[in-house]
């Protein structure tokens, strides 16, 4: 102790910082590591809670460079750290380190998060390309032709078909309370309306 009351170090050469973790330290830790693997393929919930507070910042640190969103990112990272936790029997210390291994995991789920949604965005695009011109169409019901026309095209439509444009046109339902009145999901209301307007539009010869 010294007159103010400090501990001195004992060996004043280790106060000094270290260099950083050298070669045999860096190979022990992937030893480590693997062990932790190991024993997370038999059910040690402690060993996977070591191998996530060791490779967790790096995982979503891969995860982000590919996705960019935080909040994906945090979702993907917990999907590969669950996979970890799943397929650690997988893991084959000959064929590579463990962190390779984790981080080639964290790499393919980001890749098909990514691709995920850009085939989601695809689909939507395709959808809104695909879209009857609704306005045209009740214009068309509105106003162009017979009220009894009218009436025989819309019988010309399935049972559901015609239950959907009803409640959609005729009373001002959304697509939402469509499907909830229905009791069918929303997708199933917007395909059912885009049907019907199709057979509509044929029917009362809208464009032609």
């Amino acid at each position: 102790m010294t007159a103010t009351g400090s501990q001195e170090p004992r060996n004043r050469a280790r106060s000094t910082p270290a260099a950083g973790p050298g070669p045999h330290a860096a190979a022990r830790a992937g030893h480590d590591l693997a062990a932790q693997i190991d024993l997370v393929a038999r059910g040690d919930a402690a060993a996977f809670d070591a191998v996530f507070e060791q490779l967790g910042p790096s995982v979503f640190g891969a995860v982000k460079r590919v996705i960019r969103d935080p909040a994906q990112s945090e979702e993907v990272t917990q999907e590969v750290l669950l996979e970890v936790w799943q397929t650690a029997a997988k893991f084959d210390a000959g064929r590579g380190s463990a962190t390779a291994w984790v981080m080639t995991l964290a790499h393919r789920r980001a890749v098909d998060r990514v691709r995920s949604v850009q085939a989601e965005s695809e689909r939507e695009r395709r959808v809104a390309a695909a879209d009857i011109p609704y306005d045209e169409v009740i214009d068309a019901v509105e106003s162009s032709f017979e009220r009894e026309r009218v009436r025989r095209c819309l019988n010309s439509l399935t049972e559901v078909q015609r239950e959907s444009v009803t409640l959609a046109y005729y009373r001002g339902y959304t697509y939402g309370q469509v499907a909830s009145l229905l009791g069918v999901p929303t997708g199933t209301v917007k395909t059912r309306m885009r049907d019907a307007l199709i057979r509509l539009r044929d029917c009362l010869g809208v464009g032609q």
